[in-house]
């Protein structure tokens, strides 16, 4: 062992094989799945840092299980990562612990689980959070370096050092980050809490629109939104080029700003005074609604209040121009609506090439209530919103503490203080 010159002087470095037993899971072939038997973990039952088998439909055979792979099966208390096809910023997400109701459970390609040798020497908890740290993420990006996405197996692994202070204030920290933690589940919690409110609400005003029980009048959007360039297609290749962008200036909207009823101030692109003046038919509004036509095909939101801006060619833009339809309304249609969805999905069967365009968003079959009842909707979704907001500035406040504290902790600083 030897110490880290900026560390305290009881705290070690060792390299993780020493103090750690870690598998990766098998490549079960196709063929060997089943419809029943012992679930096979995947990448995609790891989220927000918890286990979630309900969409698990690969199963091995009890036989090959408990025989073949009986090496592979999980343990409650195995503490388990995705180590595949993962954005370094989530992969705090990818980080679980094994519960009893969890079991039986086995281990698949590109997931890993990892338990302490000794117990006494190493906290499992505390290596949890150690994976969180700038310390494992600038060693395991040198070890992985060329690619966007965390790919990595035991052979990575095995080269990284741990920062390892005594048992006691390995406790200590896990102790305060798991309060820490604590508090931003809770708070991201109530942020879901409200998005499902939101949802609920919508069902519960409108119902099904495939089987339109309140029995709304229906129509096609393009039908009621007919006035010119109440419904745009972002600007071709051939109105806005790649040339023509700049590095600051009027902003181009693409998809990466259009989430499911959310606009993010995601990093756009931008052009000058003199083309956004060009480009007039593509300028958004305050509760434009903005459609993504690639990637996720029909994610929609409400544009903000602001100054200047373009949709890119990525993006249609809906206009609200009479008394039909309210904004708030025909966005969530837009992203809750099943007859919506399918119906956009009809016309675009790929989901990754352009191929959603005016002609289809005109074609698109909607309800239309009682602009009274749209209304009253948007006003107990502002009130929910607001609620929210809220509860969103709680989230971005425990999100900083957490990750303050994770710094700190693994400096000595939050030991040292704690001791004092």
């Amino acid at each position: 062992m030897r110490n880290f010159n900026n560390l305290p002087k009881n705290w070690n470095i060792e390299k993780i094989p020493e103090l750690l037993f870690f598998q990766e899971g098998p490549g079960v072939r196709k063929w060997q799945f089943k419809d029943s038997g012992v679930k096979l973990l995947n990448v995609g039952n790891i989220n927000k840092g918890k286990i979630d088998l309900s969409s698990t439909k690969i199963f091995l055979s009890e036989e090959e299980a408990y025989g073949k792979y009986s090496h592979f099966m999980v343990d409650s208390g195995d503490l388990l990562i995705a180590c595949s096809g993962i954005l370094l910023e989530n992969f705090h997400n990818k980080i679980s612990f094994v519960d009893d109701e969890n079991l039986p459970l086995c281990l698949n390609t590109s997931t890993m689980r990892f338990r302490s040798l000794d117990d006494d020497i190493l906290d499992l908890r505390y290596f949890k959070y150690f994976l969180q740290t700038e310390h494992f993420n600038k060693q395991l990006r040198r070890l992985i370096t060329g690619s966007a996405q965390l790919n990595f197996g035991p052979s990575h692994i095995k080269k990284i050092d741990i920062i390892l202070p005594p048992l006691a204030e390995q406790k200590q920290i896990a102790a305060i980050l798991d309060t820490a933690d604590s508090l931003r589940q809770k708070d991201q919690q109530l942020v879901e809490h409200y998005t499902a409110l939101s949802q609920s609400l919508f069902l519960e005003m409108f119902g099904d629109f495939i089987e339109n029980p309140k029995g709304f009048d229906q129509c096609f959007l393009g039908d009621v939104l007919c006035e010119k360039n109440s419904i745009k297609c972002g600007p071709f290749g051939s109105q806005l080029k790649i040339g023509e962008f700049v590095e600051a200036g009027i902003p181009v909207y693409g998809i990466d700003n259009v989430q499911i009823n959310r606009f993010v101030n995601a990093k756009p692109k931008y052009i000058t005074e003199e083309k956004f003046n060009e480009l007039s038919a593509f300028h958004v509004s305050k509760n434009d609604l903005l459609i993504s036509r690639t990637g996720t095909v029909g994610r929609a939101c409400l544009a903000p209040e602001i100054d200047k801006a373009v949709i890119g060619p990525n993006l249609l833009k809906v206009r609200i121009q009479n008394s039909r339809f309210n904004p708030v309304f025909l966005a969530f249609a837009f992203n809750y609506s099943n007859s919506i969805i399918n119906q956009i999905k009809m016309f675009s069967p790929g989901a990754t090439v352009a191929v959603y365009n005016t002609g289809n968003l005109r074609k698109l079959n909607v309800l239309t209530p009682p602009i009274k009842l749209q209304n009253q909707f948007a006003e107990y979704i502002a009130f929910i919103e607001k609620q929210k907001q809220q509860a969103q500035m709680n989230l971005e406040k425990s999100e900083m503490l957490f990750n303050s504290l994770l710094q700190r902790a693994f400096t000595g600083e939050l030991t040292a203080n704690k001791a004092a």
